[in-house]
């Protein structure tokens, strides 16, 4: 797991913040380095939501923040990919930040 220049606690908050930001939204811009360790997060998100049991419900639960973005998951997302067994969300580069020359990137589900 990349630290992104972060202690713990707020590199993981981020990080469920925009998991749950993307599955909600289906489609957010980030920088690269970002974009790739939500995408492994979403990722393992959906897989839970494919399997639909009340304990993947629940761990759901526990990482993402918003009780509709679960329900989401579970009703509206994971069916989508019932037949498709991984890589759930792609990084698409859009070039780079104005500020700081960081590569930026759109992370979007599939």
């Amino acid at each position: 797991m990349r630290k992104l220049g972060m202690r713990t606690d707020p590199r993981r908050a981020m990080l469920r913040n925009m998991t749950t930001s993307l599955i909600k939204e289906e489609r957010i811009e980030t920088t690269l380095t970002r974009a790739k360790e939500v995408q492994r997060l979403a990722d393992k998100m959906i897989s839970l939501g494919k399997r639909g049991d009340l304990h993947s419900r629940r761990q759901a639960m526990a990482y993402l923040l918003d009780e509709t973005v679960v329900k989401k998951l579970f009703d509206e997302v994971a069916p989508r990919y019932e037949e498709r067994s991984g890589g759930y969300t792609r990084i698409l580069k859009t070039g780079y930040r104005h500020g700081d020359s960081a590569p930026m990137a759109f992370l979007e589900l599939v």
